[in-house]
């Protein structure tokens, strides 16, 4: 008897396709890494809300991550620039020790000397100005039988330069003064203030300097808080240095100042000076050079490091999602049991499995730092174009808070992967 030929059903439409379905079906043979993708996908449609509800603690730590290291790199721009303005391309020569033992027994200092100065200019290119510094004491009358005692610092007019000083009102005194010797002061701002009221009333007063009437032609401030950095006081008074070589008697200086034309020259500018300046004195005097770059560079060590501990404190944040990760991926393998038990009897391994639920944790926190990621970059961002601030931004604060959310979603996605991929095919189906 002829056998009919019953026509086959159709193949349902794969648009049509339930996404269980489709789970099925990619259970007959080994899974592909894509399969595998799109089956976390479906899973994310599945229930919207709360995947979107665990991605927001790993959203919130990946943006902190950015926000404090920004916060970081931006207040350690800001103390390395005021600290640079103090001075970044000076190098502040002085002697420190050593002295000189004469014929009878005499003990004499061996200070630096003009001669010094000129040497070093001569033979180190680089230099944009120098000063030698006198330092003198004196109980200065300033009319109406009132005396201050006062610091008077003999420089040259060049000192304005290397010091980085800036004349509040008035003038500094140049090199005429300089050279015809001008009885002319002047003087530092509070120190002004202080004896005159302001700083243009002092301007034109007249002040006794050990006996010798000096004209105050200008009033100056240190640009920045020098942080106890500068020789200058309160109560400091500058002469041009030739007037005040007269009143201590010699021609030597304690301490000379350079100021180099570029920063990346003031390291190795500092170490030739020193060296120039030993070879013109005895070997047992001690001199030393000092440069801001000294002060720089830990100041730099030490915003690097608050920076990192600022940093790591946000990533707690991103621990306390992974928990929180952990904790859904678990709720999720206990409602897909009946679907792991199907997979399972129809061919997938274990392997398969732990690998989907492992890549869903992943996906969950790289999605979430993604997010947290553009937020965090969008802020800055949006300071330097909408504001004159440059706010510094690092790309590595990018690159580590999408590599800790990679690492938060394989740490705490392994427990929940492990589960589903142990679980009983039998036990599984019985479940209701």
């Amino acid at each position: 008897m002829a056998t009919a030929n019953l026509p086959k059903p159709e193949a349902a439409p794969k648009s049509r396709l339930t996404s269980f379905e489709r789970t099925l079906q990619s259970a007959r043979s080994t899974m592909m890494f894509s399969e595998i993708a799109r089956l976390a996908v479906d899973s994310f449609r599945a229930s919207k809300v709360r995947f979107l509800l665990t991605m927001l603690g790993m959203i919130i730590g990946s943006a902190s991550i950015i926000l404090v290291y920004t916060l970081g790199m931006t207040g350690k721009q800001y103390a390395l620039n005021l600290i640079a303005s103090i001075g970044p391309t000076m190098v502040e020569m002085s002697y420190n020790g050593g002295n000189v033992i004469g014929p009878d027994n005499t003990s004499t200092p061996d200070f630096m000397t003009r001669e010094d100065e000129a040497a070093v200019r001569e033979q180190i290119p680089g230099i944009v100005a120098s000063s030698p510094m006198l330092e003198d004491h004196d109980n200065v009358s300033m009319g109406g039988g009132i005396t201050r005692n006062t610091m008077i610092l003999g420089v040259s007019p060049q000192y304005r330069i290397v010091r980085n000083l800036a004349v509040v009102t008035g003038r500094f005194f140049d090199d005429q003064d300089a050279i015809t010797h001008a009885k002319v002061a002047v003087m530092v701002e509070p120190f002004a203030r202080a004896l005159f009221g302001s700083s243009a009333a002092a301007v034109g007063h007249s002040i006794s300097i050990h006996g010798i009437p000096f004209t105050i032609i200008g009033v100056f401030k240190m640009r920045i808080d020098t942080f106890g950095q500068s020789e200058v006081s309160d109560q400091t008074i500058l002469i041009p240095y030739q007037v005040a070589r007269y009143f201590t008697g010699t021609d030597t200086v304690k301490e000379i100042f350079f100021s180099m034309r570029n920063t990346s020259d003031v390291t190795p500018a500092s170490e030739e000076i020193l060296q120039i300046i030993k070879s013109r004195h005895r070997a047992s005097s001690v001199y030393t050079a000092f440069t801001m770059q000294q002060v720089l560079g830990v100041m730099a060590k030490i915003a690097n490091m608050l920076t990192i501990v600022l940093t790591l404190a946000a990533a707690i944040t991103l621990i306390v999602s992974g928990v929180g990760i952990m904790n859904s991926m678990l709720a999720n393998v206990q409602s897909r049991l009946r679907e792991i038990g199907i997979r399972k009897a129809i061919g997938a391994t274990s392997h398969e499995i732990r690998l989907q639920f492992l890549t869903e944790a992943v996906f969950l926190s790289l999605g979430g730092g993604i997010i947290g990621t553009a937020f965090g970059l969008a802020v800055p961002l949006s300071v330097r174009f909408f504001t004159p601030f440059q706010i510094p931004i690092s790309i590595w604060s990018a690159v580590i808070a999408l590599g800790t959310s990679v690492l938060i979603g394989v740490l705490f996605g392994t427990l929940p992967a492990n589960r589903a991929a142990r679980l009983d095919p039998v036990q599984t189906l019985k479940y209701e």
